[in-house]
């Protein structure tokens, strides 16, 4: 079986048309890279006519009819950032301010989606999303 990871670097994916479902049998995985958000349900759209299961880095995805999407809780930065807002108002320096990173991961799955596409998800990774669609 072929496997074609969409990633940013990897394959530019700048048009749908590039999109070839029969070169890309298997699956894909797409990156949370705004070139991809800014088409999701272009993307999401052609994955499902295909039968092609996908998984995305950015919950919208799966949330718009996607499979699967596993990716930064992007909520977090917010709130980390408003916290550095206020230090920096209280006479931090931003200079002082440690780098911070995602610590927070959500996995989305939509049952739905797996249904029509004939997928029996596990129960053990069921049990493991912080959410699932049905």
């Amino acid at each position: 079986m072929e496997r074609i990871d969409l990633l940013a670097g990897s394959i530019l994916l700048s048009d749908v048309r590039d999109y070839d479902p029969v070169r890309w049998r298997s699956h894909v995985l797409v990156s949370a890279d705004p070139l991809f958000v800014a088409r999701r349900d272009t993307l999401v759209a052609v994955a499902n006519r295909h039968a092609m299961p996908a998984i995305y880095g950015h919950r919208d995805f799966a949330a718009a009819g996607g499979l699967a999407s596993y990716g930064a809780n992007l909520a977090e930065p917010y709130h980390l950032m408003g916290s550095y807002v206020a230090r920096i108002l209280k006479g931090e320096k931003p200079s002082d301010l440690p780098v911070a990173q995602p610590s927070k991961f959500e996995l989305i799955i939509n049952l739905k989606t797996a249904k029509t596409l004939g997928l029996d998800i596990p129960a053990k990774l069921l049990a493991l999303a912080d959410e699932v669609i049905e």
